[in-house]
């Protein structure tokens, strides 16, 4: 029951929907670049997306002082659900803007 309810609570923001999309269309993506594509400070990316790893979304592989975060293989079956619902809905999403400052 909680890991169904996370999931369901990480689907309940405007900004985690379009975050999720993101991710699933540009494929892995470095934490520094949605900060950048979506021009948000990084506080408010990292709790976005600890909420959608945490609700069995994503996973992040950290590389040095970067986190690079990408749609969880394999999702489950609601979660797999979920996503290709969010896949059809009609929502304007930024380009990849590359952040990242080495």
């Amino acid at each position: 029951m909680e890991e169904f309810l996370k999931s369901i609570g990480a689907l309940n923001d405007e900004t985690r929907i379009k975050l999720l999309r993101f991710i699933k269309e540009n494929g892995e993506v470095c934490v520094c670049d949605i900060e950048s594509s979506f021009n948000m400070v990084q506080s408010r990316v990292s709790r976005h997306l600890k909420i959608l790893k945490d609700g069995g979304f994503l996973s992040v592989d950290r590389r040095g002082k970067w986190a690079y975060y990408s749609i969880k293989n394999p999702l489950g079956e609601f979660e797999a659900n979920a996503l290709k619902a969010v896949s059809k809905l009609d929502i304007e999403l930024p380009k990849l803007c590359k952040g990242c400052k080495i």
